[in-house]
């Protein structure tokens, strides 16, 4: 492999992986390939071999251009800069925006017959106003490295180099105009710049003193630290509610059961349910996360119903199953669980918690697609099946896409 470590070798690009790269062959040697497209043919230079069994490559030449290609939408990544040079963060920008939604549907259906044997098709919904924008305007959050010379910028694409650059496409125009990408920031180790929905733009700069912002979402406000976890898209708050909302099946909801809303952050979920089934909606949040929970208490305070609590989820479930008696049982097999776990998804101590409890229907939000078919076949195996399933591209010119499935008791 060391003779070919940084040669340049000619691919034709037969299909995409998950993690934003496509798949080719190299004298029967599966390589994945950064910037380019399947149907391509490409030059690409040998980048690792950290595997024996694949190599990984950057595209550094397209000779065969796939129809679906577009100048890239962010100078900083595109082709004629040296792989090493080039902006991470936007790594389908080189992809025509349809194009990219075709990609992400191909991850989650390929996923879920993988490893969940299940064959479902989906379709990759736009958030409003994305495709007018052409995909770009849309981070309201965005985390500046700091190189040895005090300079801010993202890390170039796998690998942790900061690549000063003088755009960001993808951000808010409100958020662009205001990043600091010009000043210096030594002895810093980020830079943090947050453009939420009331209040303007905002710096974080290294471990500053977290302050509270408003979050505003239809006519509802969240309160939670600048610090904290917030959806990055500036239409996700309001597309996942709607979503959420939708994916109950209000004949299998109870008001009055024991429902609950895990890895609840700062309550936007479990005030989506509660928006949608009135004011003596039952639900309780569970985060963490001590100052995001303290928040989710203050932005449920309206339903008597709903409180929050601070529990890593799995042990929090375990808990609660193994201490439940007849009557809460009972509540639990009546209630819905909303279910939005962080990228690794919700794995098997969480599922098989939840599956315990038997409550009448999960919904699952799921920023990853491969974590997310792993976990509907460990449901499947506990009698719980996949009935409707969305997906949104709440990460344009990025690989990264989000489902919302509905498990229900077979």
């Amino acid at each position: 492999m060391g003779d070919w470590l940084g040669r340049t070798i000619e691919l034709d690009v037969t299909n995409f992986a998950h993690g934003g790269v496509s798949v080719a062959r190299h004298d029967g040697r599966v390589v994945f390939v950064a910037d380019a497209i399947p149907g391509e043919r490409v030059l690409a230079r040998v980048s690792s071999d950290s595997k024996k069994s694949f190599w990984r490559a950057e595209t550094v030449e397209v000779l065969e251009a796939s129809p679906h290609r577009q100048p890239h939408v962010w100078d900083a990544a595109a082709l004629d800069r040296d792989p090493v040079d080039r902006a991470g963060g936007a790594e389908f920008g080189h992809i025509e925006l349809a194009h990219q939604r075709e990609l992400k549907r191909q991850v989650i259906t390929d996923s879920l017959a993988r490893m969940a044997r299940l064959e479902r098709d989906v379709t990759v919904e736009a958030v409003p106003g994305d495709d007018e924008r052409a995909g770009t305007g849309w981070r309201t959050r965005v985390r500046l490295h700091v190189d040895d010379q005090g300079r801010p910028g993202p890390f170039a694409a796998r690998s942790h180099r900061v690549i000063p650059v003088t755009s960001l496409p993808l951000a808010t125009a409100e958020l662009e105009a205001s990043a600091p990408l010009g000043e210096r920031f030594d002895g810093y180790e980020s830079v943090d710049v947050l453009n939420p929905s009331t209040g303007g733009v905002r710096l974080i700069v290294g471990n500053q003193k977290p302050s509270v912002i408003t979050e505003r979402v239809g006519e509802r406000e969240f309160r939670l630290a600048d610090s904290g976890f917030w959806q990055v898209h500036r239409g996700a708050a309001a597309t996942l509610t709607e979503a959420v909302q939708s994916a109950i099946d209000p004949e299998l909801f109870d008001p009055q059961a024991a429902n609950l809303d895990l890895y609840g952050g700062v309550g936007l979920l479990a005030a989506a349910v509660a928006d949608r089934f009135g004011p003596s909606t039952r639900i309780t949040s569970v985060e963490s996360d001590a100052t995001a929970t303290d928040f989710a208490a203050e932005n449920l305070s309206e339903w008597l119903g709903a409180r929050a609590e601070t529990g890593r989820v799995e042990r929090w479930v375990a808990a609660l199953a193994a201490s439940a008696g007849t009557s809460e049982r009972e509540r639990l097999a009546r209630a819905t669980v909303v279910l939005d776990p962080p990228r690794a998804g919700a794995g098997r101590d969480v599922v098989e918690a939840v599956a315990r409890l038997k409550p009448a229907q999960v919904v699952y939000v799921a920023c990853d697609p491969v974590a997310f078919a792993r976990d509907t076949a460990l449901f499947a195996d506990l009698g719980y099946h996949l009935g409707g399933l969305r997906a949104f591209d709440l990460f344009p010119h990025t690989h990264h896409v989000e489902a919302v499935g509905t498990f229900t008791r077979t």
